[in-house]
């Protein structure tokens, strides 16, 4: 059957980012994240648990792409999601979706330096 031959046994979400060492600085330094001690030479993978994410260079050319991540969400768990949209909002980060309730708890959605848009929830 074709949920047989469809398992996922695991994921792995990576951002493909214009400038490498950009986003690894607004993930670290502005988000919080920290990052493995080792990574592929082109991507930064960061201490994120169960799900590994990671920026790395493009695969495509980004400039022809058009909206970046348009169409996909991609949901990040955070332990204290009050401190993290202050932080961000403290640091110029656009927030695009303001704080709310959600049927996971309150969420906010943020923009990366790429554009790519981010909803933390309470984890």
């Amino acid at each position: 059957s074709t949920s047989d031959s469809f398992q996922v046994k695991g994921l792995i979400s990576a951002l493909q980012v214009r400038d490498l060492e950009q986003a690894k600085r607004f993930y670290t330094e502005i988000v919080g994240l920290e990052p493995a001690l080792q990574s592929p030479p082109d991507a930064v993978v960061f201490n994120t648990q169960p799900i590994p994410f990671a920026v790395r260079k493009p695969l495509v050319n980004l400039d022809e792409a058009g909206i970046l991540g348009h169409g996909v969400s991609l949901w990040v768990g955070v332990k204290n999601v009050l401190a993290l949209h202050e932080q961000l909002n403290h640091k110029r980060v656009p927030i695009v979706r303001a704080l709310g309730d959600s049927p996971f708890g309150k969420t906010f959605t943020f923009r990366d330096p790429d554009g790519y848009l981010i909803v933390a929830h309470e984890d």
